[in-house]
């Protein structure tokens, strides 16, 4: 397997495989609400398109970025969101950075959105699924993101390394030093109320849960969906 870095400007638009990277916090945030019990995650393109699909579906929840929006339901804030029961909903997911990133690259033939907390099982599927080269998206910071490149680089060794585990201490460190969780913890400290005071440290839980997280179109829509390692994520690469 031969990982490509790049950017969301620079992705390829049709890849065979593409992971898609947000560590803080979309694709944190998408894991918890699998985690607590969310059935699937619809990518909205604009906060207008969010509202829209909102309106549409009545019981659906709305996700965005920064402070609160009216007619959202949730932050993007894996600390904010954990004590909600999620179990059967869909959300309607846009933030800045990492639904961009999906759905730019929606027409790969494998699309997988990753973070710390799923990157093991990310890998298992790629190693499962034999691809020749890997898209990593690198979405924070116009692709300079040091948390989401220091992630993808952790998720293409741990598939290259089959069932061994590499020490995720050196990228979490880049991860922990990073711009963006220096921005959070600015945010906390300035009482905003888009963030938590536990969103880094939750978006820093290698491996935390045993599923990955699989994008493909329903209905004309980009959705995610968690998958165990072992099923069948999407139609396999040609």
């Amino acid at each position: 397997m031969q990982p490509v870095f790049t950017g969301v400007a620079d992705a390829p638009a049709a890849p065979c495989v593409a992971v898609v990277v947000d560590v803080m916090r979309a694709f944190t945030v998408a894991a918890w609400a699998f985690r607590r019990g969310a059935e699937r995650i619809v990518f909205a393109g604009t906060l207008e398109e969010a509202l829209e699909l909102k309106a549409r579906h009545p019981g659906w929840l709305a996700v965005q970025d920064g402070e609160p929006v009216p007619g959202f339901d949730l932050a993007n804030s894996p600390g904010r969101l954990r004590s909600h029961d999620l179990r059967g909903r869909t959300l309607v997911q846009k933030t800045t950075a990492g639904t961009v990133g999906a759905l730019a690259v929606a027409r790969a033939r494998l699309l997988l959105c990753a973070s710390f907390v799923v990157a093991g099982a990310t890998a298992e599927v790629l190693r499962r699924a034999r691809p020749e080269t890997v898209a990593f998206v690198v979405t924070g910071d116009g692709g300079r993101a040091e948390e989401d490149l220091a992630c993808a680089q952790y998720i293409a060794e741990r598939a290259r390394a089959g069932g061994a585990r590499p020490d995720p201490g050196p990228y979490l460190d880049r991860a922990r030093r990073s711009h963006a969780a220096a921005r959070l913890s600015d945010g906390v400290r300035r009482g905003l109320r888009g963030v938590h005071a536990e969103d880094v440290a939750m978006c820093l839980e290698a491996d935390a849960f045993p599923f990955a997280m699989t994008a493909i179109r329903e209905d004309g829509r980009l959705v995610l969906r968690p998958v165990e390692p072992g099923g069948p994520p999407s139609p396999p690469p040609a």
